[in-house]
């Protein structure tokens, strides 16, 4: 059996390389009760400040090597006293002058109500330090995250609906393997940048996958990822420029709308 700690964890961590690192923490659920939640809460903090002191160490050790950032990670499940408190507490820690690079957002996040509690976490933040939302990949959840002070985000929905045969599109996803694609030698998207566009017709994808190519949902990943990515870029052209929530409004109108059905 092998036993994981914070300590632990900061050393696999380290020896990988990762460019940011998270912070040791126990993700629960929406259904575990409010006092599991709070008993649940202060171990995550006291692994926290663990995990700071063991990747100061590690950080002292490796000091020729790039430096690796340290994230915090919130959680507190439904519940707006204990999120408040989480992003508090993990904000204000300090050991020996280490402190968290930037916070992730975690845990049981309802999508009903994903904005609220997004907004509860950075209302207490430092507004100085970025804010990773955990999980989070559904174009609706971005402008979600991104209206209420998310920086940045990870989610495996690109890659894990791409090995479905399902691409996205500004009008919403596709399923790259029907009738329709058999003989539509366009690329997926005529405004993508992706190697898979730059390259590839849908009709090629539509072959690939009916013929179980593994190739099909490498090449159908790679055009999802660069989709979301331009997403986030394009948001961010639009919240300098004032046009967020017109930008917002228009998307998802395209993206969501049920002729796309």
């Amino acid at each position: 059996m092998h036993r994981f700690t914070p300590e632990v964890s900061m050393q696999v961590q380290h020896q990988i390389g990762a460019d940011i690192i998270f912070a040791f923490d126990e993700c629960t659920t929406l259904h575990n009760t409010r006092k599991y939640q709070e008993k649940s809460l202060e171990r995550t903090r006291l692994w926290a400040k663990r995990c700071l002191v063991e990747h100061g160490r590690l950080t002292r050790d490796r000091s020729s090597k790039p430096y690796q950032a340290l994230w915090g990670v919130l959680q507190g499940a439904q519940y707006e006293d204990l999120r408040r408190k989480a992003a508090r507490d993990l904000g204000a820690l300090d050991e020996d002058g280490i402190t968290f690079d930037g916070f992730g957002l975690g845990g049981a996040l309802d999508k009903a109500n994903l904005g609220t509690i997004v907004g509860w976490m950075t209302d207490e933040l430092p507004r100085d330090k970025p804010r990773h939302l955990l999980g989070i990949g559904e174009p609706d959840d971005l402008f979600v995250g991104v209206e209420n002070g998310a920086d940045t985000f990870d989610c495996v929905a690109p890659s894990r609906q791409a090995r479905t045969s399902a691409v996205f599109t500004k009008n919403g996803r596709v399923n790259i393997t029907n009738a329709k694609f058999n003989r539509d030698f366009n690329p997926i998207d005529e405004n993508c940048d992706c190697y898979t566009c730059k390259n590839y017709t849908a009709a090629y994808l539509n072959h690939l996958f009916r013929s179980k190519e593994m190739i099909g949902s490498t090449l159908a990943t790679i055009h999802n990822e660069r989709f979301i990515v331009r997403l986030v870029e394009r948001m961010r052209t639009e919240i300098e420029t004032g046009d967020f929530q017109e930008f917002k409004k228009d998307f998802l109108g395209h993206f969501y709308s049920p002729s796309n059905k």
